[in-house]
């Protein structure tokens, strides 16, 4: 199979950087597959039906959310509606949280994709144990038996616990990835077992930022420890980032994988798929 995961779309500028380059890259690199992070989508907090559509028709066929997952409320019943909308399956069980944390999508060529979203534990919100949840959902639907391709976005800020999934996953998932710190890692590499692996998928979002807002309010965060007003998207044009992954049709395990930035700041040539 040939998948891709995009890292968060941060605001209109990533809506706007998807919806232009996304349907080419389907395209030229055959994607059987499309996994974006959209925690951030609508005005760089948390996600609402509208902008959900809009990556939907640029070529989506499932988000993951994270941190943000309910900034905006309507998020908490569209969820429930939409099972192409994957929020973190560690949750506390005593929150109750609306919408699945895991879902088997099946594609038009009737192969079955596994994704799943776990946040962190480390400088995050207090949170269930990620690495129960992922063992949990990679039992209920192994790779190879129940499922033909598997996808964990681990949503985390420390590095260390994100490449911790990525061992913890190895042979067992097609892909590990992690989202969150809106900068893509030079770290792309296929584990041991034969699991795909990046720290970071990036932004998709204006690199003429800090992580994908407007550099006033940071700075003036940082250098007076002052609160301005809220963060707000940066408005340029975005750098599309994040990765190719191609699996072996008997195993679901990888046998490529490639960073994507295209458009914006940060863009390069994408290797076309065979």
């Amino acid at each position: 199979m040939r998948l891709a995961f995009f890292g968060d779309v941060i605001g209109k500028s990533g809506r706007d950087g998807l919806t232009d380059h996304l349907p080419g890259l389907k395209r030229d690199l055959k994607l059987d597959f499309v996994v974006v992070n959209a925690e951030n989508a609508a005005g760089g907090f948390g996600i609402t039906e509208n902008t959900a559509k809009e990556l939907f028709m640029a070529g989506a066929d499932c988000l993951t959310l994270g941190n943000h997952s309910w900034d905006q409320r309507e998020a908490l019943t569209y969820i429930v509606r939409e099972p192409r909308l994957i929020r973190p399956a560690n949750y506390p069980r005593l929150m109750d949280a609306p919408g699945a944390g895991a879902n088997l999508f099946e594609t038009p060529s009737g192969k079955t994709v596994l994704v799943m979203n776990v946040l962190g534990r480390i400088h995050m919100d207090p949170n269930d144990d990620p690495f129960s949840a992922v063992d949990r959902e990679l039992n209920a639907a192994p790779l190879g038996v129940v499922a033909d391709a598997v996808i964990v976005d681990m949503h985390a800020e420390a590095t260390s616990e994100k490449m911790a999934m990525g061992h913890f996953c190895d042979a067992r998932a097609s892909l590990v990835i992690g989202t969150h710190t809106h900068v893509p890692t030079a770290d792309a590499q296929i584990l041991p077992g034969g699991t795909a692996y990046q720290t970071d998928a990036g932004g998709c979002c204006d690199y003429d930022s800090v992580i994908g807002n407007e550099k006033e309010e940071p700075l003036r965060r940082f250098t007076t420890r002052i609160s301005g007003g809220r963060y707000s998207p940066a408005s340029g044009p975005a750098t599309v980032c994040g990765v190719y992954v191609e699996t072996d049709d008997k195993t679901g395990l990888a046998t490529r994988i490639e960073p994507i930035r295209v458009g914006g700041r940060l863009s390069q040539s994408i290797p076309v798929a065979a």
